[in-house]
């Protein structure tokens, strides 16, 4: 009976948006309490893509891509979504701005050869994880590029989000030669905060 291989950690890569530029730096701050330190940060970009979450979230929406120094395991997604989901509503109960929604955060996981997010919408291309959470691969590294499928959202089609991911790919690879060498010199090669 042959055993499945063991899979390499991932990077985390969260993107958060909101109408409110102070809330960045206070989710921020949030976020690296529970993810540890960031490794790479986008600059904030306009987020016109979609007037989906208008309703929840009032308009001009800014959007940031942050990826995390330490690595996490491939089988994370999931609880990395429901951290996010608890972490918004407890910036919620801190932030008086009166919309529903003051700030979005969605987690995913970035290796070699794709780009997945995390969601609670169901769709025919998801696959669900569970904890009320389903995953989908929204880019694949192809051609030394990030190339997006029918279904992946608008801004992750976008240039310069692919170039930033490309970004945290060179980045993803040096930590994980970064991991392999501590794991060669006997030290713990888990990295993960969650731990």
């Amino acid at each position: 009976m042959s055993r499945p291989p063991t899979t390499a950690d991932a990077l985390l890569v969260v993107a958060v948006f909101t109408r409110h530029a102070d809330l960045l730096s206070l989710t921020r701050r949030h976020l690296e309490g529970r993810f540890g330190p960031i490794g790479l940060g986008a600059d904030p970009y306009p987020f016109h893509h979609t007037r989906y979450y208008e309703r929840t979230m009032g308009s001009g929406l800014v959007k940031q891509l942050l990826a995390f120094r330490h690595l996490v395991p491939l089988d994370s997604l999931a609880a990395q979504k429901t951290l996010a989901i608890e972490l918004e509503r407890q910036i919620q109960g801190e932030f008086s701005g009166g919309e529903p929604r003051a700030v979005n955060i969605d987690p995913g996981l970035l290796n070699l050869g794709k780009f997945m997010l995390a969601t609670t919408k169901d769709q025919a291309h998801r696959l669900y994880l569970g904890q009320g959470i389903f995953a989908e691969v929204t880019l694949r590294f192809a051609d030394g590029q990030w190339e997006p499928w029918p279904w992946t959202y608008a801004d992750y089609r976008e240039p310069f989000v692919r170039d930033f991911l490309k970004q945290c790919r060179d980045y993803y690879k040096e930590r994980l030669r970064e991991q392999a060498a501590r794991s060669q010199l006997g030290e713990n090669g888990s990295e993960n905060p969650l731990e």
